[in-house]
């Protein structure tokens, strides 16, 4: 494994436990009964939200990267 090869390692697992602390807003349910439609409304994310939709994009593109590079230092 080379270096790029831990980055992605790395990044993927952080990416993971951003996801899994991020919490639903919506319920399964009511997106398929239609009573609580509020799929298209404006709304901001505060706080700790919105760090961990930021560290989310962030951490995100770090891996999509590092995966191009170290696709491109293997091929």
């Amino acid at each position: 494994m080379q270096w790029i090869d831990y980055i992605v390692l790395i990044a993927s697992v952080i990416l993971i436990a951003i996801v899994l602390m991020s919490n639903a807003q919506d319920d399964i349910q009511d997106a398929f009964s239609g009573a609580r439609s509020e799929l298209f409304k404006n709304q901001k994310a505060r706080g700790f939200e919105r760090v961990l939709n930021i560290s989310a994009l962030v951490i995100s593109v770090i891996f999509v990267v590092a995966t191009i590079v170290s696709r491109v230092l293997i091929g």
